[in-house]
């Protein structure tokens, strides 16, 4: 069981152990950063914690726009009061579940607080400051790592992609995560103008730093991955100063401030800080 997902070789040893004593809590959390294998260790503990390939008594929900809503939440309840047909258990997940509403996570606790005897619960979950403490308190939470570039390697060469590249470090941009794989397919032009703009700055060549830093104007739908991978590329040129402007600009954006004034005062602050 789960011999064929990358990593987080302590996650499966204790999830074996579960499945091998029968011994299942209500809920779990299983939380770290997308791409990881969260949701197919999600499945793979359900097949086996139902013994059945079919997996008849399996429940799956995740957001519906942007959010888990709570009527969602109520009609997962619906579901959990009826009682397995096929297994002696049943199996919830929620994806995204740190996407649930106040309102939904307040609903749902109160099914975590009594559950079914048959009930397992898994909350796969990004972002683990979304969720209530009330919420964590009754749930095993059980942590997710980053996958080492060894383990990125075996998906590439099993997927015959090329994880080589003179260019840009396809590891870096990775990060730990799958997730970034078609970032690096669909926007490679862009992290190849951000290696270009980070050797510039070296260069102190100021001529061209208004004409690189276009990359950031032009990419308002991806600038939070770009000013990730900046960083990358500005710790590894040891621009420790940078990384703190950085790291202010992409917070000012996710607080949804006027992007073009966001990346204005990056720019201006590099200036200061460089020339």
């Amino acid at each position: 069981m789960f011999e064929d997902i990358l990593g987080n070789d302590d996650v499966k040893k204790y999830l074996t152990n579960c499945i091998e004593n029968k011994n299942f809590s209500h809920s779990y959390i299983f939380s770290g950063i997308k791409g990881i294998g969260k949701y197919t260790f999600a499945k793979d503990f359900a097949k086996c914690i139902l013994e059945d390939s079919m997996m008849q008594d399996y429940y799956e929900l995740g957001p519906d726009g942007k959010s888990i809503k709570v009527a969602q939440i109520r009609e997962l309840q619906n579901v959990i009061n009826i009682k397995p047909t096929f297994s002696k258990k049943s199996v919830y997940i929620i994806d995204d579940a740190d996407l649930m509403t106040i309102e939904a996570q307040n609903s749902l606790l109160k099914t975590l607080e009594e559950p079914p005897e048959y009930a397992v619960i898994i909350l796969i979950v990004h972002n683990e400051r979304s969720i209530l403490s009330t919420v964590k308190s009754r749930c095993v939470n059980i942590k997710f790592s980053k996958l080492s570039d060894k383990d990125i390697k075996k998906y590439f060469l099993k997927n015959d992609l090329s994880f080589e590249d003179k260019n840009i470090n396809v590891f870096k941009v990775l990060d730990g995560s799958l997730n970034n794989i078609d970032f690096i397919r669909d926007d490679y032009d862009e992290l190849l103008k951000l290696t270009v703009f980070v050797t510039n700055l070296k260069k102190n060549k100021v001529i061209n730093f208004f004409q690189d830093a276009s990359v950031f104007y032009d990419n308002h739908d991806k600038i939070i991955r770009l000013l990730e991978y900046l960083n990358i590329l500005l710790f590894e040129n040891s621009y420790f100063q940078l990384i703190e402007i950085v790291e202010k600009t992409k917070n000012k954006i996710l607080m949804n401030n006027n992007f073009e004034m966001c990346i204005d005062y990056m720019i201006l602050n590099f200036i200061e800080e460089l020339y």
